[in-house]
């Protein structure tokens, strides 16, 4: 009975340890992807909004006004991808912040989607 005690134990242990190893590469992909979109656009800034059980949302806006957004699969895992990217972050995404965004004739189109002849959603 013991044996089985240990056995289980260790069992939790190598998937946490696996749990935790698939956190920091999805975390330092995710920072890749914000260092890369920081590059692109003079700098970046950021804000991490919970999606619920889907994760948690990395919204970045660039020092030239264009935004964009990733998604990881925990807070924590976004915290860690902001850190190691130096993303600076926002508690909310009001005031000087969101002034920050620029949106184009894109955006302006999905945004009124079909009552004004935005692109269709099919």
């Amino acid at each position: 009975m013991a044996e089985t005690a240990e056995t289980a134990e260790s069992t939790a242990r190598q998937d946490d340890g696996r749990k935790a190893a698939r956190a920091e590469r999805r975390a330092a992909k995710l920072a890749r992807e914000i260092g890369a979109f920081s590059k692109a656009h003079g700098g970046a800034e950021g804000q991490l909004a919970h999606l619920g059980q889907v994760g948690t949302r990395i919204v970045l806006v660039g020092e030239d006004g264009r935004w964009g957004d990733l998604v990881a699969p925990s807070y924590a895992v976004a915290e860690s991808a902001a850190r190691k990217a130096g993303l600076t972050l926002h508690e909310t995404f009001d005031g000087e912040f969101a002034a920050k965004v620029r949106t184009g004739p894109y955006e302006w189109s999905r945004m009124a989607g079909i009552q004004v002849g935005g692109p269709s959603q099919g």
